[in-house]
């Protein structure tokens, strides 16, 4: 059997990003408050978020996509010592490639940030009613207050990258998104008049 903590040191010690707790926790009593059965994970990692979505209730099944290798044998053998391969269907594919026809309750974007919008766009047709789109690491450690101060070139534009998704997001005529200052940033998108 498998230990949360774990997975948490391990993340730690490898410098792998996992969602924050908070963030954990909100996603975690959202699928409770809504009676969440259905998942579709973009950025599996080592499979930790989709562990600790799939313990909320057993009824509830993820499909979870992740591009890298490793990661994806890590999280393979993490999603196996927790017992949860029935439930936790894992893809090694990149999620822009990935082509799928089913309908989920939530769809959990926390992938390559610079891929935000395209994540977006691709994936809302896989939304069922009532459906919404959960995105992480909005806030990137602060970053994303004050772009102007860093220094890194490349880490400026994916900061600006993020600060265009929210833009997306808070100008975007089909969903109306609720942004929480929790964990690293967490915005919850719902389609209009839903």
């Amino acid at each position: 059997m498998g230990s949360i903590t774990e997975l948490e040191n391990y993340a730690k010690i490898h410098k792998i990003p996992i969602i924050q707790k908070e963030g954990l926790e909100f996603i975690i009593n959202y699928i409770k408050k809504h009676k969440i059965t259905k998942i579709l994970e973009i950025g599996t990692a080592i499979g930790y978020s989709a562990i600790n979505m799939a313990q909320t209730d057993k009824n509830i099944k993820i499909t979870t996509i992740e591009r890298n290798e490793t990661m994806y044998g890590e999280a393979r053998k993490n999603i196996r010592k927790f017992g949860l391969e029935k439930r936790i269907t894992l893809i090694l594919k990149d999620a822009l490639d990935f082509n799928d026809e089913d309908k989920y309750d939530l769809i959990f974007i926390d992938a390559a940030k610079a891929q935000y919008i395209k994540f977006f766009e691709k994936y809302k047709k896989n939304l069922n009613k009532n459906g919404v789109i959960i995105t992480d690491n909005l806030n990137f450690h602060g970053l994303t207050k004050h772009p102007e101060e860093i220094q890194s070139k490349n880490l400026r534009a994916l900061v600006n990258k993020i600060n265009n998704y929210k833009t997306f997001l808070k100008e975007n005529k089909e969903f109306q998104t609720e942004f929480y200052q929790i964990g690293d940033g967490i915005t919850v998108s719902k389609r209009k008049g839903e």
